[in-house]
């Protein structure tokens, strides 16, 4: 397929690219390491004969990724489960969804999707920020990411969000790819997630016609992701002392690299991925006489509505919410043995902070919050 040089700083690397990246990586000391951390015991030239016999990046998702994650969950979680019920698995969509983890949102996406029979996986959108290492964005774009620009003057980014958006309905309509991309830029840290107005005019400087037809060339899919545990719980409430307390503070990349190591490998309990209806049918009954501020507004709140709707729940949002208000509402939902197993998870959690002035009593607020959240938010749309 001829794809436009337009998007050659941001697509994925196709499979005539593979080879030489290919080469690059396996010439890369860092990478070496973690391939040698991942497979101690597999020889080198065997994991680079089995890497060059990938001649597609679904081939490699298949040989590597799907068996990585396959595996770790079954380590470091209680299960992966997924509802596609309200889609067709031979069709194509973009799925938008709220962000718990930098990297195995849209991982664990790609892997139900796999168990669901789809033809193929999802184009993956992810901000520069993360990919500061030449060989990490090789490797990001050899798993069929494609690169969100950020950090760029406004004159600089209404060019790069155009782009982005052309390059999305390229893969939609022309490659008859899937895309996950999340509701808003980087993770809700609180979990009150909420989608951005500014994800949808980005995808909406793409394709022909209204916006309403722009929007359902991309077949939108509103996505609601649960972990029962978020391991980088106390990551996120470290951050939300350090920018209370800290004038202009703001992550390292070593930050990003903290995260996406805890997020992966750390303990996740159960996690469920469920999809609601595409927007298709639904944007088309919109007024065509629409402003497009009201058409945004009630895009945003479908998206959101959708999302909080299949959240899967779990005790401990129950308890967080009941121990944050002080109350016992939503008590039939737990046993006290369950609202214990919580509280020891929260103490451990708490435990991992290195801060000097370490303020438990804010902190454990703000994991609480985070985890009464998805039911604050279920609870406003029932």
């Amino acid at each position: 397929m001829i794809i436009p040089k337009e998007f050659d700083q941001i697509r994925p690397w196709e499979p005539e690219d593979l080879p030489e990246v290919y080469d690059r990586l396996l010439a890369n000391e860092q990478f070496l390491h973690v391939i040698a951390y991942l497979y101690p015991k597999v020889p080198l030239e065997f994991i680079a004969d089995k890497l060059r016999k990938c001649k597609t990046n679904l081939n490699f998702q298949l040989e590597f990724v799907y068996p990585f994650l396959k595996d770790l969950m079954s380590k470091a979680s209680l299960g992966l489960e997924s509802n596609f019920e309200a889609l067709d698995n031979t069709r194509n969509y973009t799925f938008i969804s709220n962000h718990r983890d930098i990297v195995l949102d849209s991982a664990l996406l790609d892997v139900s999707m796999v168990d669901a029979g789809f033809k193929t996986t999802c184009e993956i959108a992810i901000g520069d920020n993360l990919l500061s290492l030449p060989w990490v964005k090789d490797l990001v774009r050899v798993n069929k990411a494609f690169i969100v620009e950020r950090s760029l003057s406004m004159r600089q980014m209404l060019l790069s969000s155009k782009r982005l958006g052309e390059y999305m309905h390229f893969a939609i309509q022309q490659k008859k790819e899937n895309i996950w991309i999340a509701q808003r830029e980087g993770r809700a840290k609180d979990s009150n997630d909420r989608t951005q107005e500014s994800i949808l005019k980005m995808m909406a400087m793409g394709g022909e016609g209204s916006v309403i037809d722009r929007l359902v060339a991309l077949h939108l899919v509103p996505t609601s992701i649960s972990y029962e545990y978020d391991p980088c719980d106390f990551l996120k409430a470290k951050e939300f002392q350090l920018k209370r307390d800290v004038e202009g503070w703001k992550k390292s990349p070593m930050d990003d690299v903290i995260s996406m190591q805890t997020g992966i490998f750390g303990y996740k309990g159960h996690v469920y991925y469920h999809t609601g209806a595409c927007l298709d049918e639904w944007l088309r009954s919109l007024p065509a006489d629409i402003t497009k501020t009201d058409l945004y507004a009630a895009i945003t709140d479908h998206i959101d509505h959708d999302i909080y709707m299949n959240y899967r729940l779990y005790p401990g949002n129950y308890v967080a919410l009941d121990e944050l208000n002080g109350t016992n509402d939503f008590a039939s939902y737990y046993t006290s043995d369950e609202k214990a197993v919580f509280d020891k998870y929260l103490d451990k959690q708490l435990e991992k902070i290195d801060l000097e002035n370490k303020d438990i009593p804010f902190l454990r607020n703000c994991m609480l919050t985070m985890y009464a959240n998805p039911v604050i938010n279920q609870q406003k749309v029932k």
